[in-house]
């Protein structure tokens, strides 16, 4: 089953940062061929406004080249980027994270874990080059994500390769405006709101699944990048069937990006939306909500 960790990887973007909060020693870049991919994209229409929706995915392999075709042409034809998050200065950051990802109740992680765990988690997180003294100031949910977000880049996912990274870098480069629909300090709000427990939990299950990182991400990223929504979203609830954090993750969230969408829809422009993939995907993605406000997201053939 898919763990919180892996989700929270798939649906925030504030996820990426913890990556690269204590980097791996870098890994020899080689020269590699680029394999062509076409996500899904979507555009919604009326007579002045035009509003494209593309899926995301926070880190990716390098070599995968999908910022090309309809996808290119889309952004290139944009004149606002928007995304989930827009990182905050480094001050800010910090304070972020010392405000939410820091413990307060007095006690380590290996205190709160069931002693029989703690093998295998100062096991795990020696295997990624990290002292587990280290993590033991950290919430049980930001261990869990670091945990998570070291193995992954550890199997050769990469945040500079990563869509949003991208999507920003191209922005710059056109000065166009970068707006966000949300902040770091709410969508780690989301975690640090668990319960003790829960997040305690999560660091056991994220140890557990540690081997099974890759291959779940590389299984998430092939139907992303062959324009499989129905597959993406077929993933992502084998992970929510026993998580009671759909409507904080998923639905509250997609429902206020949808009423944001149908607000910037009564503007004149043409607007590139890029949200986690998973937001766009199954009952009750982005796309389906709209319906709400009579509008239609037609999905892109190119």
């Amino acid at each position: 089953m898919r763990t919180l960790t892996a989700i929270a990887a798939l649906l925030l973007t504030t996820s990426t940062a913890l990556a690269q909060t204590d980097p791996l020693p870098p890994v020899p870049v080689t020269v590699q061929a680029v394999t062509d991919v076409d996500p899904a994209l979507w555009v919604i229409r009326d007579a002045d406004t035009t509003i494209y929706l593309f899926g995301t995915i926070h880190l990716l392999r390098p070599g995968l080249g999908w910022f090309d075709d309809g996808v290119k042409a889309a952004f290139d034809a944009s004149d606002t980027l928007v995304l989930e998050m827009v990182d905050p200065d480094p001050a800010e950051a910090t304070r972020i994270m010392v405000d939410l990802a820091f413990d307060k109740s007095g006690k380590t992680i290996r205190q709160k874990l069931p002693p029989a765990d703690v093998p295998a988690y100062e096991a795990a997180a020696t295997k990624l080059g990290i002292d587990p003294a280290a993590l033991d100031p950290l919430d049980g949910w930001a261990v869990a994500l670091n945990l998570y977000m070291d193995g992954i880049v550890a199997s050769g996912y990469d945040p500079s390769s990563g869509v949003e990274t991208q999507l920003k870098a191209a922005a710059a480069r056109q000065k166009m405006p970068v707006v966000p629909l949300e902040t770091m300090r709410f969508q780690l709000g989301i975690f640090d709101a668990l319960p003790p427990e829960m997040q305690v939990a999560y660091v056991t299950e994220t140890v557990k699944g540690m081997d099974q990182i890759a291959e779940q991400t590389d299984m998430l990223v092939d139907r992303w990048a062959n324009a499989d929504p129905d597959g993406v979203a077929l993933l992502m609830n084998e992970g929510f069937a026993q998580l009671d954090l759909v409507e904080q993750l998923l639905t509250r969230r997609n429902a206020a990006w949808a009423y944001w969408i149908n607000r910037r829809m009564k503007k004149p422009g043409t607007v590139f939306v890029a949200v986690g993939a998973g937001h766009l995907a199954g009952s009750v993605s982005v796309q389906h909500l709209m319906t709400a406000y009579k509008r239609s997201a037609q999905q892109v053939r190119y």
